[in-house]
C-alpha cells in the first residue's frame, strides 16, 4: 500500500507541474485544467487514505494487516 500512496503522491506532483508548464506556454488551457483536476481528485484520495480517525487507525494500515 505504501507503494501505490508514493506512486499517487509522484503522479499528482507530475501533473501540477505539467499542466503550470503547459499553462505559461499558453497553449492547452483545457488539457492544462484537466491535469490539474485529475490532481486535486488524486491529493483527495491520498489524504482520505492517510487521515487517522477518531481511534488514530488509518486505511492504509488496515488495508495492510493480514486478514
Amino acid at each position: 500500500m505504501d507503494i501505490a500512496l508514493s506512486l499517487l503522491v509522484l503522479t499528482a506532483a507530475a501533473l501540477i507541474i505539467g499542466a503550470i508548464l503547459l499553462l505559461r506556454r499558453g497553449g492547452r488551457r483545457r488539457q492544462a485544467l484537466l491535469m490539474l483536476g485529475l490532481a486535486a481528485v488524486m491529493i483527495v484520495n491520498i489524504v482520505i487514505w492517510t487521515l487517522p480517525t477518531p481511534d488514530g487507525r488509518t486505511l492504509s494500515a488496515e488495508a495492510g494487516k493480514p486478514g
